[in-house]
Parts: C-alpha cells; sequence; structure tokens
C-alpha cells in the first residue's frame, strides 16, 4: 500500500507550478545560468585560426575530437572561453574523494562535518586550478604545433592559458550556484545542456551521412532503434528499487501512546547515477588532449602507443573504460551517495530497526551486504549501456553524441532534475496543507469564543 507522501506526489499536478513561487524563481535561475554557459561557448579564445579548427573537427568528429566536444557543449569545437569544460573539476574532485579515502589526514577532515566538508572543497578548487592550467599551457602548445593559431609565441600562450583557466573557474562557480540556488545538480546540468544543445546538429549531420550513402538505411534504423531501446532501458534501471524494510516500535509521548508503524528504506540499483560514466570519462580524456589537437605531432612515442591503444573502440580503451566505470560505481555509492554507517546510525537515533536485525554495527553489515550484491548489477548495467553504443558507433563513425555515456547522461539528469522539481512541489503542497490547517484552527477557536459569549 502506498504511503500517504507517495499517495499526494502521484496527485501532484504541473498546474501547481504557478503558485509556487520559490521553485519559479529556481528554475528561472537556473536556466538563466545556463544561458550564460551557452553564450560563453561562443565567445572565442583570441589568436585562433577559425577556419583551420573548423577544418580539423570536420575531420576529427567521429573520434576523440568528438567526445571531447560533447563534454564540452561544443565549445572545444568552436575553441571558447569554456573550451576546456567542467572537466578539470571533475578529475581534480575524483583526485581529492580518492585520497579522502586512503589518506589519514583527509580522513580526519571528513568527520570534522560542515567545517572538514569546505575544507575539502578548497582542495578541490586548487586541484581544479593546477589541472586546468596544465591543460591549458598543453591545449596552447597543441594548437601552436597543429597550425591553428594566427600568431604562436609566449603572447598566445599566456593568454589561452588565462582565457580557459579563467572559464573552467567560472564554470564550476555556475554549477554550484545552481546546485544551491536552483534545481538539479549543476555540474550535471551543464554536461546535459552541453549534449542536448548540440544534439540537432548531430542528427543533420547522421542523416547526412545516409543521404550521401556513408551509412546504409539499415545500419541507420539499426542505430535509431538502438538508441531508442537504450534510453527504455535506462529509465527502467534508473527507476528499479530495493526496498528494505524497517519497523518503528510502538512510543510514548506523554500521556499519548503511539502505535507502531512500518516504513521501507529505497536502495537504488544504481545509487551514483550518472557520476561514474562522467568520472570514467574525464580520465580517458585527460592524457589525450593534447595529442588530439597536434594531430599526433607533439605526442611522441609514449603518448602515440597509448593513442594506438587506447583510441575509441579499441579493446584495452572498451576494457578500462568498464574497469573505471565498475570502479566508480563502488566508490561512489560507498563514500557519498549511500554511506551505509550514516545511514545505520539514523535509523538507530529515530529508533527504527530492520525486522530480525539488531541496530547499530549489524545493521551497517546488513546494509553493506545488500549494497554490495545490488551494486554488483548497477555497475554491469552502467558498463553495458556506456560499452554496447560505443562500439556501434566507433565502427559506423557516426558522431559521439549517440555514443552510451551521452544517452545515460540525458536520461539520468533528466529524471532527476524532473525528480527534484516533483520534491519541491510536494514539499510546497505540504506548507499549502499546514497553512489551511492552521487557519481553520484559528476559525474553530474564534467560533468557540463568539459561541461562550
Amino acid at each position: 500500500m502506498a504511503s500517504a507522501a507517495e499517495q499526494m506526489a502521484a496527485n501532484i499536478s504541473w498546474s501547481t507550478l504557478g503558485k509556487a513561487t520559490e521553485l519559479r524563481q529556481r528554475i528561472f535561475f537556473t536556466i538563466g545560468l545556463l544561458i550564460v554557459y551557452r553564450i560563453g561557448t561562443y565567445i572565442p579564445v583570441p589568436g585562433i585560426d577559425g577556419v583551420a579548427l573548423e577544418q580539423f573537427f570536420d575531420q576529427a568528429a567521429a573520434g576523440l575530437g568528438g567526445v571531447l566536444n560533447m563534454f564540452t557543449g561544443g565549445a572545444i569545437s568552436r575553441m571558447g572561453i569554456f573550451a576546456l569544460g567542467i572537466m578539470p573539476y571533475i578529475s581534480a574532485s575524483i583526485i581529492v574523494q580518492l585520497l579522502a579515502s586512503m589518506w589519514e589526514p583527509l580522513k580526519q577532515l571528513k568527520k570534522e562535518g560542515e567545517a572538514g566538508r569546505k575544507k575539502i572543497n578548497q582542495y578541490t578548487r586548487y586541484g581544479t586550478v593546477f589541472l586546468a592550467t596544465f591543460q591549458a599551457y598543453g591545449l596552447a602548445v597543441s594548437l601552436e604545433t597543429g597550425g591553428l593559431a594566427t600568431d604562436p609565441g609566449w603572447f598566445f600562450r599566456a593568454a589561452v592559458v588565462i582565457t580557459l583557466v579563467g572559464g573552467t573557474m567560472f564554470l564550476m562557480w555556475l554549477g554550484e550556484q545552481i546546485t544551491a540556488r536552483g534545481v538539479g545538480n549543476g555540474i550535471s546540468l551543464i554536461i546535459f545542456v552541453g549534449i542536448i544543445a548540440e544534439l540537432p546538429a548531430a542528427l543533420a549531420q547522421f542523416f547526412e551521412q545516409g543521404r550521401t550513402g556513408a551509412l546504409a538505411t539499415p545500419a541507420i534504423l539499426g542505430v535509431i532503434l538502438m538508441l531508442i531501446g537504450t534510453m527504455i532501458f535506462v529509465v527502467f534501471m534508473e527507476r528499479s528499487l530495493r526496498k528494505i524494510h524497517i519497523q518503528y516500535p510502538r512510543r510514548q509521548v506523554g500521556m499519548k501512546v503511539y502505535d507502531g508503524s512500518s516504513s521501507h528504506l529505497p536502495v537504488k540499483v544504481n545509487p551514483a547515477g550518472v557520476i561514474p560514466a562522467i568520472f570514467a570519462s574525464s580520465l580517458l580524456l585527460l592524457p589525450t588532449t593534447i595529442s588530439t589537437f597536434s594531430g599526433g605531432q607533439a605526442a611522441g612515442p609514449v603518448m602515440s602507443t597509448i593513442l594506438a591503444y587506447f583510441g575509441p573502440g579499441q579493446p584495452l580503451y572498451l576494457l578500462f573504460f568498464a574497469g573505471m566505470i565498475i570502479f566508480f560505481t563502488y566508490f561512489y555509492t560507498v563514500n557519498v551517495a549511500f554511506k551505509t554507517e550514516d545511514v545505520a546510525e539514523n535509523l538507530k537515533n529515530q529508533n527504527g530497526f530492520i525486522p530480525g536485525i539488531r541496530p547499530g554495527k549489524k545493521t551497517e553489515e546488513y546494509l553493506d551486504y545488500v549494497v554490495n550484491r545490488i551494486l554488483v548489477l548497477g555497475s554491469i548495467y552502467l558498463a553495458v549501456v556506456c560499452l554496447m553504443p560505443e562500439v556501434v558507433r566507433t565502427n559506423l563513425a557516426i558522431t559521439a553524441y549517440f555514443g552510451g555515456t551521452s544517452i545515460l547522461i540525458i536520461v539520468s539528469v533528466g529524471m532527476d532534475t524532473v525528480q527534484q522539481i516533483q520534491s519541491h512541489l510536494l514539499a510546497h503542497q505540504y506548507e499549502g496543507l499546514i497553512e489551511k490547517s492552521q487557519l481553520r484552527g484559528k476559525r474553530r477557536g474564534k467560533a468557540r469564543g463568539t459561541a461562550r459569549r
């Protein structure tokens, strides 16, 4: 039987959006910042040869250049001020979170609550500046080597580094503002909007390949069916839950005795969401950004060997991609998305317990057992969704926007954002019911006072 909250959520009408003033402001704030982001992707870095850059990306669109372009919302194909995108921040977050789970000083910081979290966020920002500076300088040198700079030299390199690092830090700030004052996860929404904005052009390019005969009609139909099937599968898996029964004992508050109640603790099949795919992709893109723009001229023998084995569609690339997705699914779930220690402690503080399991340490061990078993299915699901379209995309030489990672980001981030909007609407509906009950109580009080007189 559905709870009262679930029944109310099912009866929510989008017409109530007009009455939810705070939610409306949050949505407009989010849209405004995302528009600012999209405008920034069209502001070019000074000193770039636009014609040569366009010719380069026409050749690289089906390879790694297309993947880079997807994650930056098209900014890197135009060499806009947001050409590095949000990937340096994501890479820095990965490094800091890995250190926080292994290095004792950062472990102690995590236990200090809000103050420790702020300190860790500060270290993440420092790491973002360092990685962005390193990548921006390498990109500037690669642009010169690839003949994409109009006036090569130290002035050009300095201009590229300052512009791209400033753009990345501004994007990081935008993402934090959206998360805090808007709707949805800001970092994920920035990547989501970049993919959605470039999707029409990718579709036009895909159908143009069919019109010119580069792709056969059965191949086009097969890709379309694969995309639809993948999206349906992602929606099904993202909505899948494992419900753990929770029992609350009878309790006495003052002179009143409340009967025991039961509820459930929902555990998603994929608690980490789209984060593992983004993390894995950022690690794959980190060492190859420079060589992509230099066309292999500045890569050297070591980097050339790495690119030969870790290029899109290569067996080692797919194996490493799958391994990183599985690793980050476990790592992010255990350390961020579903901390079994915190969940067990909260249940103990609320006098809740799992039938047959003692509160405290035993509950934590049981939750670890359940979550680890669920993550076997969840991590394999993420790896399959990301890899299968990737293999098809690489073999057919079609745009990266039809890859598994882009589909996962579009569906997962879209569902998460809609879910947050519904949560805000549900909270607004609760507030309305409370206000009505208070007004009714006041009216009844006044009526009784009048009757007594």
